[in-house]
């Protein structure tokens, strides 16, 4: 039904408007770069996009998009970026990230996925290299087991 991750996740936040979710989607500016990032759990996606991304579905389990815009670009503004990071919980405990470039048309995607137990706050430590330019994107996301 859809071919796309993308399109998946447009339709998550069409259903369900202004709720928790759509309000998990953040945006960065950076100079004339605009960073989209999203932390979900794995579970809203569907089995077959999941499978096609590999991305495993699991209660335990989320996944981080970052999407990096050049607003000085007319067309297509999607940019390709050197990107790492890791992830901390609030004992300390460090995870490195390991991204996957995912690309769909002009849309460039980068994601991730982490584990976690209920309840587990992450802060996320990411760079993004644009051509020898970096730039550190940092945020907070909550995970919570599907019940």
């Amino acid at each position: 039904m859809f071919k796309s991750i993308t399109n998946y996740l447009l339709l998550i936040f069409t259903v369900l408007g202004v709720s928790n979710v759509a309000n998990a989607e953040n945006m960065k500016k950076f100079d004339a770069l605009e960073v989209h990032y999203i932390g979900l759990p794995t579970t809203v996606l569907q089995p077959d996009i999941a499978k096609n991304y590999g991305i495993e579905r699991s209660r335990y389990r989320g996944f981080v998009n970052i999407s990096v815009l050049d607003t000085s670009k007319d067309g297509n503004p999607a940019l390709k970026v050197g990107i790492s990071g890791k992830a901390t919980n609030l004992i300390g405990q460090p995870m490195t990230l390991e991204f996957e470039e995912i690309k769909e048309g002009s849309a460039i995607y980068y994601i991730t996925t982490v584990k976690y137990p209920n309840d587990e706050l992450y802060r996320f430590d990411i760079l993004i290299n644009n051509n020898g330019k970096e730039h550190r994107l940092k945020f907070e996301q909550k995970f919570y087991v599907d019940q």
